[in-house]
Formats: structure tokens, C-alpha cells, sequence
């Protein structure tokens, strides 16, 4: 190991530190809204983007050519990994997890849950996704799984006094050792196919296997990779939340206090993209033919249940977990359309539009559950669709504010959500599968009615008997930001998509 493998890892270290010290901090604050804690949480956030943002700026060189370029650095031999799609999704990470924050403060000091567990699990949680999306090893892969996942069950169950809460912390927690198993014995029959854990060794391996076979197709030993492929798809399906391995989304986004929704919702999907990115494309993308017919079965299953569950949905949190299900599918169109016949040509359009979409997504569901949080109070919580009747009348500026959120998860124009799906369903057209994006927009359009019926509630209906938003300035100052944000990046997507081919790349 060398200095430049611990500048390279820098932001994690920060992070790390950040966390021990709040953990210690939080035992001499007394105050119960711990504006203490808090402070410390969010500067230790600004001091990781500060890290990332360093270590970003000094893998950056120009090439011959004279266009900017950033270097990929293989660190602590070869168990992790420094390249530009990590330090995007890195940043995105924080900046969730520091919404999050903002969001949550309030209801948590109302019901009694502000307590420095909470920050302390968030922190390491953020830890653990940010091992996962540098993580060039199967040993840094399932290290980070489990520390995010960890954190994420106690999360769940975060307010003991609550039956739904403990009950929704058990299935997940049950469903998620599963799920990890899976994985983990996936990886297992790779490392005994390929003698290596590193990502990068088995992506050569593979390669070098493929050529000595003269029927590769059909030899028994791609029978091998492929059993263990299987394996490694559904532990990364199970993270992503897609059919047929959804089954612990609706109960866990339900039971959850509606913070920790708003964090397992964001966050964890990034860093479950960045681990389908280094598992099956930077490892085993000569498989590519097999693990692609797999997301495909499983974008149209999500695209299916997620939206037609959806529609018969009485309880907000319910519908907006079928509806990660949905796009959960839609981003895997990306996936699917990178590689057309072997050419990796289509890789960079298509892995870059699953990037795209991703990174928005987290943004709209940061703001969605943002408004639920922002219409709860103390002794109210705001779970029912009947709950938004009338908002408008009630309070149209964050109306209009919900109005850009479900319009963008919907797709429809001038929004973010929009253009992403349009570049996901551009990929899968690109890559032959027009039948494929057909199925897409015809679900994308049966989502709409679950969309369009908040808005509904909100600008048609009477208001509820309810009072006045109480939120304080700084939740509404950011919450009005994420509306505008997906309705910036609707207007001008050309910057982030740039930066996502970018990334992709760069790989």
C-alpha cells in the first residue's frame, strides 16, 4: 500500500473518522433537537464531498487530443477502485443522505426518535455505499453490502415501540440475509471458475477462457460461469427491488418511519447500481448475452407489477414503493441494451442512460417522500392519498412542488423524468429490442393514471380539515429546490447526461 492508495480512499477515511466522532459527540448533548449532532453530521458530509471533490480534481489530466480526462486507480491491491462514475455517484450519495437529514429532523424530534443512533446508522450506512460503488473485489463488494444493509435493518426498526416497524425490520431482515447468501455463493462459483476475487482479474479470466474454448457456447464450463451468473443476478436484483424479488419492498417502505423510507429509497439504489456496474459489466461482461436476457425478463415483470400494483394502492408510501419497483425496471432497459451481438459500441449510450435515470429517480423520490415529511406533524402522519385533497388551496406553492414530482415520475414533458425514460427506451431501441421499448411505453402510460390522480386530489378535491404547514424554513427552502431541480434537469439534461456517458466511459 502506498500514500496514493489512502489519497484515493481519502473521502472514505473522512467519512469513517466523521462517523466515530459524532458517535462520541452525541453522548454529551442533552438538548432533545440535538442541533449539536446535526451540525456535525452535515459537516461531515461537506468534509467527504470535499475529499471526493480532491481526489476527483487530482485524477484529472488531458490528453493528447487536449480533452480532459479522468483516471481510473486501481488501490490496496486491486480491493478497491477510484474512476468518475464512483465520484458521481459518491456525491449524489451525499447529497441525499444530507437532504435526508434536512427532511427528517423535524418528525423525528416530534415522535421522539431524534436520538444519535439514527445519525450514527445513516453515517455507516453511507459507509458501507460508498465500499460498494469503489469496491473492485468480491471481498469489497460484500463487505459493503453488508455494512449498508446492517444499518439499513436497524434503520427500519428504529422506533421499537412500533409492531408495523419491527414486523417490516424482520422481513426485511430475513429476505436480505437471502438475498446476501445468493450472492455470496454466486461469487463463490465465479472465484472457483476464475481462481480470483478481484473484479478486474476475473473480467480477464473470463476473456482469456473464452478465447481457449473454441465452443464456448456450449462447453460445459460456461455452464459453470452461467450457474454462478444466476446466482450474482438475483442478490443484485434483490438490492434493486425488481420482480421477482420485490416481495419486501411494499411492507418494508410501509412499516418504516417515513425518514428512513425516504433513505432506503435514495442512497442504497445508488450504490446497488454501482454494484450491477463493477459485477456484471466490469466483471462479467463476456456474459453479457446471458445476464442481459435476465434484466430483461425482470424490467418487464417490474414494469408490470409495479405500475398495475400501483393503481390499487390507497396508502402514498405503498404506491411510491410499486412505483420504485417500476422504474427499478425501466432503469434495468439500460442495462440490458449495452451490448448489441458482442459490439460494445451501444455500451456507452445505454449504461449511461441506466446512470442517468438512476441519478434522477433518487432525486424524485428524495422529494416525494420529502412532501410526505413535510405534511406530517406531530400526532398526524401522512400516509393516505386522501391526505393531499385540496393542497392546493391549502398551500399552492407546494402543490405545484408535488404537481413537478409526480409529473416527472410519470414522464411527462418539460420534466427530468421525461428525458430519462426517453433515453432508457432510446437505449433499448438502439440496441434491436424494439419490442421491448414498445412494452415500456405502454406501461409508462398506465403509470401515469397513479401519478395523475395525486394531482388530481390536490388541485380538484376539497381540502381536509387539517392546518397549516409548520415545517421550518430550511425544509422548505430545500424541498422547493428538489421540485425545481427536476424540472431544471428536464430543461437542461445535457451537463449530468454528459457527465454519465462520461463516467461510463471512463470504466
Amino acid at each position: 500500500m502506498t500514500g496514493a492508495d489512502f489519497l484515493a480512499a481519502l473521502p472514505e477515511i473522512a467519512l469513517l473518522v466523521g462517523a466515530c466522532v459524532l458517535m462520541l459527540a452525541d453522548l454529551w448533548v442533552r438538548s432533545e433537537d440535538r442541533r449539536a449532532s446535526f451540525a456535525i453530521a452535515q459537516c461531515v458530509l461537506l468534509a467527504c464531498a470535499a475529499a471526493t471533490a480532491m481526489v476527483l480534481f487530482a485524477s484529472m489530466i488531458t490528453d493528447s487530443e487536449g480533452k480532459l480526462r479522468v483516471l481510473v486507480y486501481h488501490a490496496f491491491n486491486g480491493l478497491y477502485v477510484a474512476d468518475l462514475l464512483g465520484h458521481i455517484l459518491k456525491l449524489a450519495a451525499y447529497l441525499m443522505v444530507s437532504a435526508a437529514l434536512v427532511y427528517s429532523r423535524e418528525y423525528l424530534q416530534d415522535r421522539g426518535l431524534l436520538r444519535g443512533e439514527f445519525l450514527s446508522l445513516l453515517l455507516f450506512m453511507l459507509l458501507g455505499a460508498m465500499v460498494l460503488i469503489s469496491a473492485d473485489s468480491f471481498i469489497t463488494v460484500y463487505l459493503g453490502l453488508e455494512l449498508l444493509s446492517l444499518c439499513l435493518y436497524a434503520m427500519v426498526a428504529l422506533n421499537r415501540d412500533s409492531a408495523v416497524s419491527t414486523e417490516a425490520a424482520m422481513k426485511y431482515f430475513v429476505l436480505g440475509a437471502l438475498a446476501s447468501g445468493l450472492l455470496l455463493y454466486g461469487m463463490s462459483m465465479i472465484y472457483g471458475a476464475t481462481e480470483s476475487l478481484s473484479i478486474t482479474k476475473v473480467a480477464e479470466a473470463v476473456e482469456n477462457i473464452r478465447k481457449a474454448v473454441p465452443n464456448f457456447e456450449t462447453d460445459n464450463s460456461r455452464s459453470y460461469f452461467v450457474f454462478g451468473l444466476v446466482f450474482m443476478v438475483a442478490g443484485i436484483a434483490f438490492k434493486l427491488g425488481v420482480v421477482p424479488f420485490h416481495m419486501w419492498i411494499p411492507d418494508v417502505y410501509q412499516g418504516a418511519p417515513t425518514p428512513v423510507t425516504l433513505v432506503l429509497g435514495t442512497a442504497p439504489k445508488l450504490a446497488a447500481f454501482a454494484m450491477a456496474i463493477r459485477l456484471l459489466v466490469n466483471g462479467l461482461l463476456q456474459l453479457a448475452f446471458d445476464w442481459q436476457q435476465m434484466l430483461i425478463i425482470m424490467a418487464v415483470l417490474s414494469m408490470a407489477l409495479g405500475n398495475l400494483a400501483a393503481i390499487a394502492q390507497s396508502n402514498i408510501k405503498r404506491m411510491l414503493a410499486y412505483s420504485t419497483i417500476a422504474h427499478m425496471g425501466f432503469m434495468l432497459l439500460g442495462l440490458a441494451g449495452g451490448v448489441v451481438s458482442g459490439n460494445w459500441r451501444n455500451a456507452p449510450d445505454a449504461y449511461g442512460s441506466a446512470l442517468f435515470y438512476t441519478l434522477v429517480y433518487v432525486l424524485m423520490a428524495a422529494g416525494a417522500f420529502g412532501m410526505l415529511l413535510l405534511l406530517s406533524r406531530k400526532g398526524f402522519e401522512c400516509e393516505r392519498l386522501d391526505d393531499f385533497k385540496g393542497l392546493n388551496r391549502t398551500s399552492p406553492w407546494y402543490a405545484f412542488i408535488m404537481l413537478l414530482l409526480m409529473f416527472s415520475l410519470a414522464g411527462v414533458p418539460p420534466t427530468a423524468g421525461f428525458y430519462a425514460k426517453l433515453s432508457v427506451i432510446s437505449a433499448a431501441v438502439d440496441a434491436g429490442q424494439v419490442w421491448l421499448a414498445v412494452v415500456a411505453v405502454v406501461f409508462s402510460v398506465i403509470g401515469a393514471f397513479y401519478y395523475l390522480r395525486v394531482v388530481k386530489l390536490m388541485y380538484f378535491d376539497e381540502p381536509a380539515d387539517t392546518p397549516p404547514i409548520v415545517a421550518g424554513r430550511g425544509m422548505r427552502a430545500l424541498l422547493s429546490l428538489n421540485g425545481l431541480a427536476v424540472l431544471a434537469l428536464g430543461i437542461l439534461p445535457q451537463p449530468l447526461m454528459a457527465a454519465c456517458f462520461l463516467a461510463i466511459k471512463s470504466l
